[in-house]
């Protein structure tokens, strides 16, 4: 039997390790570039998801981001809200699904919340998304937006909070 020295196992277990990144990659897929190395943000990328004059008040428009198995939704609020974009500052984006256990959202527009039909949680559009009430410990991570007014598109361009079920979210 091999005596193995724990200074010998370390180097053993970086050098796998290393190879082993090397053999799958970076991981970041849909990724515009690669982050330089000490990078503190994720590199997102900048999509385009609605025309503001398109959207409906209290209607919300479900997409994708940052990517295709991250449901959102972005709503038209009617008054400013923080964080809102648009001619008005009425516009937000959520990722939709609860922070809790990851079950599905959907808009109440009467209470003009997210409601969780898993545990009740709620969560507040007009708050940055902010966790009312139920099982739920975080807000929602909330899709931040870019309003271009020479073509009124709104771009998601980044993602504040960490999306349910995952350690980073870019795939």
């Amino acid at each position: 039997m091999t005596d193995l020295s724990r200074r010998r196992f370390l180097k053993a277990s970086g050098v796998a390790a290393t190879a082993g990144a090397a053999l799958m990659g970076t991981g970041f897929a849909n990724a515009q570039e690669p982050s330089p190395p000490g990078a503190t943000t994720l590199p997102y990328p900048r999509e385009g998801i609605a025309k503001a004059g398109g959207l409906k008040v209290d209607v919300p428009m479900p997409f994708n981001y940052p990517d295709p198995e991250s449901f959102c939704q972005i709503i038209k609020t009617g008054r400013p809200v923080p964080g809102g974009v648009g001619p008005d500052g009425d516009i937000v984006a959520f990722s939709t699904q609860c922070t809790h256990n990851g079950c599905p959202l959907s808009y109440d527009k009467v209470a003009r919340t997210f409601k969780c039909g898993c545990h009740f949680s709620i969560f507040d559009p007009e708050m940055r998304g902010q966790m009312v009430d139920g099982q739920a410990t975080e807000n929602l991570p909330r899709i931040l937006l870019e309003h271009d007014t020479k073509d009124d598109t709104l771009y998601a361009v980044a993602v504040e909070g960490l999306i349910y079920g995952r350690q980073c979210n870019l795939l």
